[in-house]
């Protein structure tokens, strides 16, 4: 569906739970966030009659997040009755990678095509500091397990941090050289726990610093979002840059968002919610929450504020959904 500045709106990212087995400090502050009560979550019932919903109006993309969405339980079970959803022609997962190994074959088995994996660093102690205790070789086995799982494309997100991992970034590309694997590299976003604006690189940099502003982008990398992918000379996977500040793609935006406790977000740099689990539990029809759904899509800001200084959102990242 369109949004009332013309762009075309199909892309639906599900946030299942705000519950993490990490705490990256980007993404929440040391001593963790108060975890929504269960009562106040979407049950899996709620989130798949919105998707129903949402393809009336021509949504066909859902990206399934979190916190970590793998630590919910009956998180396969859900994916299974999502992916047999006509109109759903795009299912996917963003997930850390801890628990990736474990389930990889059977979210393919259950109609998952392609995942998202976090991947900071490489460096088993950095790691360690950057996530507050993770283990990057699980999260590795999860990476190798996805790709013989037939999980494509198998997509890599590093949040680039200057004091964290930005001279780490050559040996980042050398996964999509060696590997069919594409490695995104994320302007740090000031939101919540990440507002530290002398840690944020611009896209530009970071090509300068791969050598790699001369290669011609490539569109052969399936998937719905910003990224611009470039294929380096010899490389199995690619190069991709997500610039959500220093170049924003507002212009060409084709998401919202659904918040773990149900609110229809539809910007993630906006604090604008529409509240979906009040009517879906006050017993209104599947017209009714239409309409709430329709109105979250066409009231989508022209572009977010995240430059201006005084912006803050309320919310975590964790909180809304990666």
């Amino acid at each position: 569906m369109q949004d009332q500045f013309n762009r075309n709106i199909e892309y639906l990212r599900i946030s299942v739970t705000d519950r993490c087995n990490l705490r990256c400090r980007y993404c929440m502050p040391a001593e963790g966030i108060q975890w929504m009560p269960h009562e106040s979550i979407l049950s899996f019932e709620e989130i798949l009659r919105l998707i129903k919903i949402s393809t009336r109006f021509g949504f066909r993309r859902f990206r399934i997040t979190g916190g970590e969405p793998l630590v919910r339980k009956g998180i396969l079970s859900f994916l299974e009755q999502a992916a047999q959803i006509p109109g759903v022609d795009d299912l996917m997962l963003t997930t850390n990678g801890i628990l990736l190994a474990e389930h990889a074959f059977d979210l393919k088995r259950v109609g998952v095509q392609r995942v998202n994996v976090s991947l900071d660093t490489l460096d088993p102690e950095r790691f360690r500091h950057i996530t507050r205790g993770g283990d990057v070789n699980r999260v590795l086995q999860g990476i190798f397990r996805s790709l013989e799982a037939g999980l494509h494309p198998v997509k890599i997100n590093v949040v680039v941090s200057r004091s964290q991992n930005y001279e780490e970034l050559p040996k980042l590309t050398e996964l999509a050289r060696n590997y069919p694997l594409h490695v995104r590299f994320i302007e740090l976003m000031p939101i919540g726990a990440s507002d530290d604006r002398s840690d944020f690189v611009p896209i530009a940099e970071m090509q300068k610093l791969l050598d790699i502003q001369d290669v011609k982008a490539t569109d052969d990398v399936q998937g719905g979002g910003p990224a611009e992918y470039y294929r380096p000379p010899g490389f199995q996977g690619t190069v991709g840059f997500i610039s959500a500040l220093s170049r924003h793609f507002c212009h060409t935006c084709n998401r919202v968002r659904l918040t773990a406790d149900g609110k229809l977000r539809p910007c993630l740099h906006s604090s604008y919610e529409v509240d979906l689990r009040q009517a879906l539990r006050s017993g209104v029809s599947d017209t009714e929450v239409a309409d709430l759904f329709a109105k979250g899509v066409w009231l989508k800001p022209a572009e977010h504020h995240m430059n201006d200084r005084e912006w803050q959102d309320k919310r975590l990242m964790s909180q809304i959904g990666g």
